[in-house]
């Protein structure tokens, strides 16, 4: 009889050998790797609307004012556009900023300087300058949360040559993603899904440890059809492939993890094993990665296709008010639906 294969904790868990560890959620471990980062590095520092003496919206920064200071846990007014410039200048000089916009649907004052400037001053000034900033925001639905709250535009800065995307899917990751964020030589856009902030545990090691930004894991194992999402998305494939399980259909997960860089060769590889793909995400369909996902496929797996990629997406209207979000957030049974559709196709 053959071995069980490794779970996807416990292959996470061997990368750091030897670490105590202890349970956390995805919020506690964002904490975790800032509290990690400035103990190790004075450079870094934090910033952003109540991240101070209130800890932050979700608590994400709770304790950190009390460990470090005022001088490097800053509340700032209520100006994203300041928040992220006033970082892009810390950044450039010398320092590590880590700035929190409450939610993604608050950083469309701040895009010119995303856009701008902190993507772009690496190219504009050929090289001398590098902005090693983060910038972390709470995004997508699950709530119930008022208008503005529950927005996941990622596209909008995947598009903008220079800011790299990351996503989290699991406390783990969520930790060696950040530090490996803020180490970073670039400005990283760090979204974090709210839904599950607290919503499991994950055993993740006390000491410090980076997940390297550009490579996706294989959540889950399987041969029939590949499933690819990001962030709390990730969760559902995961729920979907063991209902699938029951049925005698063997689903493989990939979480991208970041968005960008992208790691087209395992998305790739898995799609060529399985000859199907469904892509899951929260973000309105037209114009979602999602639709560059089904277009890298075409351009590197076709012939190895036995069905058309297929999407489960948000719509395309604005996210809907707490009655209606879970009309509109994808879900087991609309995975559930799409995969049947690629197994009969």
């Amino acid at each position: 009889m053959s071995a069980r294969p490794a779970s996807s904790e416990e292959r996470r868990l061997r990368a750091v050998p030897d670490a105590t560890t202890e349970r956390l959620t995805l919020a506690q471990a964002v904490r975790d790797a800032m509290a990690a980062e400035m103990e190790r590095d004075p450079a870094v520092l934090v910033l952003g609307e109540d991240v101070g003496t209130d800890g932050g919206v979700f608590r994400a920064t709770d304790g950190l004012l009390e460990r470090f200071g005022p001088d490097r846990v800053i509340d700032t007014p209520l100006a994203e556009s300041a928040i992220v410039g006033m970082s892009i200048g810390l950044a450039a000089t010398g320092l590590r900023p880590v700035a929190e916009i409450q939610f993604m649907g608050f950083v469309y004052p701040a895009l010119n300087q995303m856009f701008a400037h902190a993507g772009r001053l690496r190219n504009r000034t050929r090289g001398r300058l590098h902005v090693p900033m983060v910038v972390r925001m709470p995004y997508g639905g699950g709530i119930h949360p008022p208008e503005h709250h529950s927005e996941s535009y990622e596209s909008l800065f995947i598009h903008s040559p220079g800011i790299k995307v990351v996503v989290p899917s699991n406390p783990y990751d969520a930790k060696g993603l950040l530090i490996a964020a803020i180490r970073d030589e670039d400005p990283v856009l760090f979204m974090e899904p709210k839904r599950i902030y607290r919503a499991f545990r994950d055993q993740v090691p006390s000491g410090e440890y980076t997940v390297p930004l550009g490579s996706a894991a294989v959540a889950r194992e399987g041969d029939d059809v590949t499933l690819i999402a990001w962030g709390a998305m990730t969760r559902v494939c995961l729920d979907a492939a063991q209902a699938l399980e029951g049925g005698g259909v063997s689903a493989e997960v990939v979480d991208l993890r970041t968005l960008n860089p992208l790691d087209r060769d395992t998305m790739i590889a898995s799609v060529v094993k399985t000859g199907r793909a469904v892509v899951v995400h929260e973000a309105p369909r037209t114009g979602g990665f999602g639709a560059e996902i089904a277009a890298l496929i075409n351009e590197h797996a076709l012939l190895q296709l036995s069905a058309p990629v297929a999407r489960v997406t948000g719509f395309d209207v604005v996210f809907p008010l707490a009655r209606s979000e879970q009309l509109y957030l994808p879900n087991r049974e609309r995975v559930l639906a799409a995969v049947r559709r690629t197994l009969e196709f």
